[in-house]
């Protein structure tokens, strides 16, 4: 009787896990339609109407429409190149080719990629003087730091500025991407760069859920580690560890 009542249990329990599957799997699907659907909508509604409309339109309307056409098809492009590059992830055929780089160009460049969207929100950058050579995949960890800092400018309150600072500890170069929106539950950390998470914070909208699970992969394929922290009064901020490697040891060499 007892190893009856193990079985029912069994059955019951492996029906709920097979349950809750079928429910995130519709769940994924969803937000995956919804997140390719939505930039697509966009960019053929922006350009129906330039040619619908043609002549009708005057200068400054068809630059807006044809303006939002390209955000949105650039939009799109970060989402589907994102869906790539996890698959590559958990494929494990990410191939890294590092060289020693310039840490300051690396953010600078970071900034840069994200300036149309940041639409006047400042950034401050703090790095530690003397930063030395690190050696990474320079494409790999750019992506890298545009999705955290995509990620802060959609937490980032109105009014507010996102943080990058940048130092060394020991034989680690240290990232931080901060930002002073409203921050996540405490009890939601552990879980952001799961694949498809999304924040269960009210304020916060859109994301598709991959941009902070690729770059925890991409961080772990260079050695490292990446870790979410509220700050104290008010934001998040995202730390970054990798190997410095040998591209620091030979700038040591060469002093």
């Amino acid at each position: 009787m007892a190893l009856e009542r193990l079985r029912l249990l069994r059955q019951a329990q492996e029906t709920r896990i097979l349950k809750e599957r079928e429910n995130l799997e519709r769940a994924l699907l969803n937000s995956i339609s919804h997140d390719l659907r939505t930039p697509l909508t966009a960019i053929t509604g922006a350009l129906s109407a330039v040619l619908e409309e043609g002549e009708k339109l005057n200068g400054s309307s068809r630059t807006d429409l044809l303006q939002t056409a390209r955000e949105e098809a650039a939009r799109l492009n970060r989402f589907v190149g994102n869906l790539l590059d996890m698959t590559r992830l958990e494929a494990g055929v990410l191939q890294l080719k590092k060289e020693p780089c310039d840490v300051q160009d690396l953010i600078g460049t970071a900034i840069a990629t994200v300036e149309a969207r940041l639409c006047g929100m400042p950034v401050s950058v703090r790095l530690a003087p003397e930063l030395p050579l690190v050696s990474l995949d320079f494409v790999l960890m750019l992506q890298v730091l545009v999705n955290l800092l995509d990620n802060a400018l959609k937490h980032a309150a109105t009014g507010g500025e996102l943080e990058v600072d940048a130092h060394v500890e020991g034989e680690r170069l240290v990232l931080g991407v901060a930002d002073r929106g409203p921050g996540v539950p405490e009890a939601d950390l552990p879980h952001i760069f799961e694949k498809f998470y999304r924040t269960p914070v009210p304020e916060v909208v859109g994301g598709t859920g991959l941009g902070l699970s690729i770059c925890r992969g991409i961080v772990e394929a260079h050695g490292g580690s990446i870790r979410a922290e509220n700050r104290k009064g008010k934001g998040l901020k995202i730390v970054v560890e990798v190997p410095l490697g040998a591209a620091a040891e030979g700038r040591a060499d060469e002093g």
